[in-house]
């Protein structure tokens, strides 16, 4: 008798993962590297469909810190 396999876990991506890709496409953007960024902003969206939200804003909250730029309203 066979016993039922537990469902895959969906794990979201580490926050310093996060926070170097979000570095990443802003350096695709500023370096003008469109086949770049558009391979970098699918990963993103990838990371989006499973990640935890609120990790990923902070994510993106530390990268605009990092370029100077404010915090977005939540």
């Amino acid at each position: 008798m066979e016993e039922p396999q537990a469902a895959p876990q969906v794990r979201a991506p580490a926050p310093n993962t996060q926070a170097l890709l979000v570095a990443a496409i802003a350096e695709a953007v500023r370096d003008r590297d469109e086949r770049g960024l558009r391979r970098l902003l699918a990963r993103f969206a990838e990371q989006a469909a499973i990640a935890d939200l609120p990790a990923l804003r902070d994510a993106l909250d530390l990268a605009r810190c990092r370029l100077g730029r404010p915090s977005a309203p939540r």
